[in-house]
């Protein structure tokens, strides 16, 4: 650009500092021309962008390692589908094979020995499976598109239709838009909210109410309920991956839903 006495915009270029410092300049200026059309310098500004620059490298950086955790995820969905299931349901099979054989044969401490034993297999299936399902979310995820939260809602409510019924459970919603997503994985989020609403209920029947208001330009969704609430000191605990409030034996589920 110099030689040929050209503008110059937004020319990023590092240099050193008297100090010995790395800074990076966004250049920009124009060529400074004597009588004879000769090149005498440049009239110009330099913007130090270094922390821009440096945090971009930040970036990549995570987006790198990001992309790693990422594949080693994928990698653990394989494993968890192939190499821990098929030794589990061995388990699985012989425990509840002693239990059809065995149960009420032997000692009321080798009945409870098996019960324990069937119960801790199944409920180590039940991890895995949502285990691998929490590691396909953002892995196996559909592309966004169009998707009818009306419809969305709908599926969800078939989905739980038993539960639903047994316990008497009223759920309403607001008129609901249309977003861009994934609708299976939105069919779930609903799923589980709307489940866990369900299943912490108090004594009354449970009541359950999905809201939505437009805000700054976007949707914001909320789903209320009269259940049995949540302490807000657990706020964060609710969201860290097998925590659970309350033991095995008050409620169901593995602390996966969240």
């Amino acid at each position: 650009m110099v030689a040929k006495k050209e503008m110059i915009v937004d020319l990023e270029n590092w240099n050193l500092t008297k100090n010995g410092e790395s800074v990076c300049l966004l250049t920009s200026g124009v060529p400074i021309l004597d009588n004879t059309g000769s090149l005498i310098g440049y009239r110009g500004v330099d913007r130090d962008i270094t922390e821009i620059k440096r945090a971009e490298e930040e970036l990549k950086e995570t987006m790198a390692d990001l992309e790693r955790s990422n594949a080693e995820l994928e990698q653990f969905a394989y494993v968890a589908s192939h190499d821990l299931q098929e030794p589990l349901r061995m388990v699985s099979s012989f425990t509840q094979l002693l239990a059809q054989r065995y149960k009420g044969k032997l000692d009321a401490d080798a009945d409870d020995f098996i019960t324990f034993a069937v119960d801790g297999a199944n409920r180590m299936q039940r991890l895995i499976n949502d285990l691998l399902a929490y590691s396909r979310v953002g892995t196996r995820g559909k592309p966004l598109q169009t998707t009818y939260c009306e419809a969305v809602i709908d599926q969800s409510l078939d989905n739980l239709k038993l539960a639903i019924e047994n316990c008497g459970a009223v759920i309403t919603h607001d008129p609901l838009p249309s977003v861009m997503a994934d609708e299976s994985q939105l069919v779930q989020l609903f799923q589980n909210l709307i489940d866990n609403a369900i299943k912490f209920r108090g004594d009354q029947p449970p009541r359950v109410h999905v809201g939505v208001e437009s805000k700054d330009g976007e949707w914001v969704f909320s789903v209320r309920d009269n259940g049995i609430g949540i302490d807000p000191e657990h706020f964060d605990r609710i969201f860290v991956i097998f925590q659970r409030l309350h033991g095995k034996g008050g409620y169901a589920g593995t602390g996966m839903g969240l």
